[in-house]
């Protein structure tokens, strides 16, 4: 399996078959399985970020009072990527930033209630109960069991919703348990009840051919996660009516204008990084494809699952495979051994110990008191990568939670 290499882009390969991957600067002292969280930047996007940052600092004041113009300008590129109108799209720094510029900006009234489910993003999560408790309200959780389908997730969401539901916020893929949401489901039943509708798309511009699913409502997503654009270069896309509320989250030159104009005017923000995420996108594009990237992607984190629950599987005698009833291609879920990562601080603990005596870079999570192991993978992975894993971090966790 590992000499074969998967089904690596041509580009990828030197004459003789090995691996041939130039476009990126990651420490070679760390085996980096953990993409999604946060994304490898192609050379030539930091190459283009540096040249922009000395253009910035030879003139600051050229560069500022010009800024709003080049971001109408930056906005195109992005929208052209993610597949959306210009005109519904405004640039922000992360996704939670862009989840709090929906929360901010909503006009909820008194007792007015959120619904999310288990699987929610912990900041997503706490910002929605600083909403309810600013308006007397609170936050109604769907219980999602990871294995479920799209028919039982769309049923146990909706039975949440009431009349004093003000907001639907869903993940598109869930950060801790790595599977996706029905989300066109959704939004045409929060629709046929007038309930506005969040998604917190982290993790899908680059992973999905088509991110932004076609509704009525909010979308954020963080550009510097699968599809590798400089670190703090996000998107929130609004449609509808309600859009016209959205303002930033901080008052600036903008105050003028609308939605999205209004969030083009970001003061002395450095905004290289949003600048330079089309040499990212493009770098993917012409050396390897986007469509052949995600091909890989997938086909190598199913074989790094593969193994690596195997080996955990031979080493404690229990199942280390994950019913995932939505899962993802590019990220996947290995349950721990017990007594591991049981509660969202022990799973840092357990993060750096693999990263500070294992050297490798990976994810790991807590849902429902398990943990769990969440594999990534993109064009700079190896199945050798997920082999050494399997060979010399394995036997270490396991070893790690029998001292428990």
């Amino acid at each position: 399996m590992a000499s074969s290499l998967l089904t690596a882009p041509a580009a990828m390969l030197t004459p003789d078959g090995r691996l041939a991957i130039t476009d990126w600067t990651l420490s070679a002292d760390k085996t980096h399985l953990n993409h999604g969280s946060y994304g490898a930047v192609p050379l030539l996007a930091q190459e283009m970020q540096q040249r922009l940052k000395a253009k910035m600092d030879a003139n600051p004041c050229t560069w500022f009072m010009g800024q709003a113009v080049t971001l109408a300008t930056t906005r195109a590129e992005i929208a052209s990527f993610l597949r959306v109108e210009q005109d519904d799209l405004a640039l922000v720094p992360n996704a939670s930033a862009g989840v709090s510029t929906v929360y901010n900006s909503l006009p909820f009234g008194d007792g007015a209630e959120i619904v999310t489910t288990d699987h929610s993003y912990g900041a997503v999560l706490e910002g929605a109960r600083r909403v309810a408790r600013e308006h007397n309200g609170q936050v109604r959780v769907a219980v999602v069991p990871l294995e479920a389908d799209a028919a039982l997730t769309l049923e146990l969401v909706m039975a949440q919703v009431n009349e004093r539901t003000a907001l639907i916020v869903i993940d598109q893929i869930s950060s801790a348990t790595a599977r996706s949401f029905p989300i066109v489901e959704i939004a045409r039943a929060a629709k046929a009840l007038g309930v506005p509708l969040l998604v917190d798309g982290a993790h899908a511009p680059g992973a999905l051919a088509e991110p932004v699913p076609d509704f009525e409502g909010f979308w954020v997503g963080n550009l510097h996660k699968f599809a590798c654009a400089p670190r703090g270069t996000a998107a929130v896309v609004a449609r509808g009516p309600l859009r016209a509320h959205l303002h930033p989250l901080i008052d600036s030159w903008g105050f003028p204008h609308s939605f999205p104009e209004s969030f083009d005017h970001v003061g002395t923000q450095d905004i290289t990084s949003w600048m330079s995420a089309k040499a990212s996108f493009e770098t993917i594009e012409t050396r390897y494809g986007w469509d052949a990237c995600r091909n890989y992607a997938g086909a190598l984190a199913g074989y790094g699952q593969s193994i690596v629950q195997d080996a955990f599987t031979a080493m404690t005698g229990i199942d280390a495979t994950v019913d995932v009833g939505m899962p993802v291609a590019h990220l996947r879920m290995i349950r721990l051994p017990q007594g591991l990562a049981t509660t969202h601080e022990d799973s840092h603990a357990v993060r750096a110990f693999v990263s500070d005596a294992l050297d490798f870079e990976t994810a790991i999570t807590t849902f429902g008191g398990n943990g769990y192991l969440r594999l990534s993978a993109h064009l700079y992975n190896t199945p050798g990568d997920y082999e050494a894993f399997a060979e010399r971090a394995v036997p270490a966790l396991v070893r790690l939670a029998q001292s428990h």
